[in-house]
């Protein structure tokens, strides 16, 4: 009875859980193959990268599905450009007054005119002058987003595996 009743609630809770579309990515995530959920499931990420981004109190939060649709726009890993604002500006906590520069972008002195423009921005210029380029690992984008440091690849990948890794609480509402 009770292993019957299990199976009916791991049955019906699979039911609200749609099935996660994968496959191989080897852009930006430097490893030789690794899965990234499709546009199709762009959800899941969305409540992943937005209950990440408000554990870290970020000012971000609210942008996670600008994250993910211009991530998507411009094929580019969705976690990419936010944990270059984790490490850049603690997500967007320390930037200059009124600059929605979480990026680091131009060492700080370039001011965008919203998060919606700094997202665009830096999403479009890392798959046009980088990736593009040949710039298709963290690394090789480190050399040129910021020359000299030997730890901000490392850092960058740190935060990608903690957006991976966050869980995420599934309701009912949605």
């Amino acid at each position: 009875m009770r292993k019957t009743f299990i199976a009916l609630i791991i049955s019906l809770f699979a039911l609200f859980i749609p099935a996660a579309n994968v496959s191989a990515d080897t852009s930006v995530a430097e490893a030789s193959a690794s899965l990234k959920i499709s546009n199709s499931n762009s959800d899941y990420r969305v409540r992943k990268l937005r209950a990440f981004l408000a554990k870290h109190n970020s000012p971000l939060t609210e942008y996670a599905d600008e994250f993910i649709a211009t991530a998507d726009k411009y094929n580019i890993d969705w976690r990419l450009v936010p944990a270059i604002a984790g490490v850049e500006s603690t997500f967007g906590k320390r930037i200059p007054y009124n600059s929605y520069n979480a990026y680091g972008w131009a060492n700080g002195d370039y001011s965008f005119k919203s998060w919606e423009d700094s997202i665009e921005i830096v999403t479009r210029t890392l798959r046009e002058n980088y990736i593009n380029r040949g710039a298709t690992s963290i690394g090789r984008i480190a050399r040129i987003y910021a020359p000299p440091s030997s730890t901000w690849a490392g850092k960058v990948r740190f935060f990608m595996r903690k957006i991976e890794a966050f869980p995420v609480t599934f309701t009912l509402e949605g």
